[in-house]
């Protein structure tokens, strides 16, 4: 049977209990995702890590950390990393000193994560700032979709000289629309012509930059009347055909209410999770059901196990090929050696 693990849960608290090492075990579970909630201090968050890579040293563990006001770890030496406006900001003034910026940004951000044992980041933000959005605002390099490319790459390429991998979000673009996808389920009526124009151009431009793709939970119904995680038009007839992405696909978080409905009905997660599977993602996310209703993640696990013996979904060979290709292939410093090694503090220099 191929093998296949989709599915990236979180943990309630600040170590594992044995229902999250039973889950983590789990042949269909491929990652862990980390909140706030799961930080005390450096020390406690590398023991965590360890913990993780001790039940499978496959398990990617994942975290938001983005810089402004999307970063999870704060305190005990992390650096607090400006929003991604900051580097749009400073381009307009000087565009070879803001790529510098943005390159240092990923190295310190890839660096100080590594050296507490985590895998990846969800970023670089692509979305473009229209000046709409409430959620996206300043995470939003800039408005237009050239120089967010330019500093997108600056910074993943900084993500790459710390030895981690990174992902463009949200595919095809979420900036335009005022309602945010964590509670509402935006629509975007725009036509594809004008989306490739705009918010989708920094995909292509670099398609083979990007590691992974994170698509919005956002309606476009002239294109598709399923959200893009929930879409083959969007996901392979677009991103993969169209713009020539290879690599990895997550979708966003299964409990957000923009992935709560899709063709008109409310859904099950595990209904979910199958038609993002379906529609081409590679690795699916439920976010805090682990604090609030830890039946769920089970349920979610026992689903996606029925459905396929039933039938429901086919696991792929290439989408467990893509997941292990975001593992770090070489060790982290340690966090003493990183606050002395030149390249981190040349890097915390050019920060704006």
């Amino acid at each position: 049977m191929t093998q296949h693990a989709p599915l990236i849960l979180d943990v309630a608290g600040l170590a594992l209990t044995d229902d999250d090492r039973r889950r983590l075990a789990h042949p269909l579970v491929g990652g862990m995702i980390l909140f706030s909630r799961n930080w005390q201090d450096r020390g406690q968050l590398a023991a965590l890590c360890e913990e993780v890579h001790s039940v499978r040293p496959d398990l990617l563990v994942c975290v938001d950390h983005e810089g402004g006001h999307v970063q999870r770890f704060r305190t005990g030496g992390f650096t607090h990393l400006p929003p991604m406006r900051a580097f749009g900001e400073l381009w307009m003034k000087d565009a070879l000193a803001a790529t510098n910026a943005a390159t240092g940004a990923g190295y310190v951000l890839g660096a100080e994560l590594r050296a507490c044992g985590v895998d990846l980041s969800f970023t670089p933000v692509l979305d473009l700032d229209w000046g709409a959005s409430g959620v996206i605002g300043d995470r939003a390099f800039h408005s237009d979709p050239r120089v967010v490319a330019m500093l997108a790459k600056s910074l993943m390429h900084g993500l790459l000289r710390a030895g981690m991998g990174n992902c463009g979000k949200h595919f095809p673009g979420h900036g335009f629309v005022k309602a945010d996808s964590h509670t509402d389920v935006p629509v975007d009526k725009r036509s594809l012509k004008a989306m490739l124009a705009d918010d989708a151009a920094p995909y292509e431009w670099l398609s083979t930059t990007l590691a992974s793709v994170m698509p919005a939970h956002v309606i476009y119904p002239r294109v598709d009347s399923r959200p893009a995680g929930f879409s083959g038009r969007w996901l392979n007839g677009v991103l993969r055909q169209r713009l020539g992405f290879g690599g990895a696909v997550f979708s966003d978080d299964l409990s957000m209410a923009g992935a709560r409905v899709i063709d008109g009905r409310q859904v099950s997660y595990t209904e979910a999770a199958v038609a993002a599977l379906d529609a081409g993602c590679d690795m699916v996310l439920l976010c805090n059901e682990s604090v609030k209703n830890p039946q769920a993640v089970d349920d979610l696990i026992d689903g996606l196990a029925e459905a396929q013996v039933k039938g429901g979904w086919q696991p792929r060979e290439a989408s467990e090929q893509r997941r292990l290709a975001l593992l770090p292939s070489a060790p982290a410093l340690g966090w003493d050696d990183l606050m002395r090694h030149p390249d981190y503090i040349h890097a915390l220099r050019l920060l704006p």
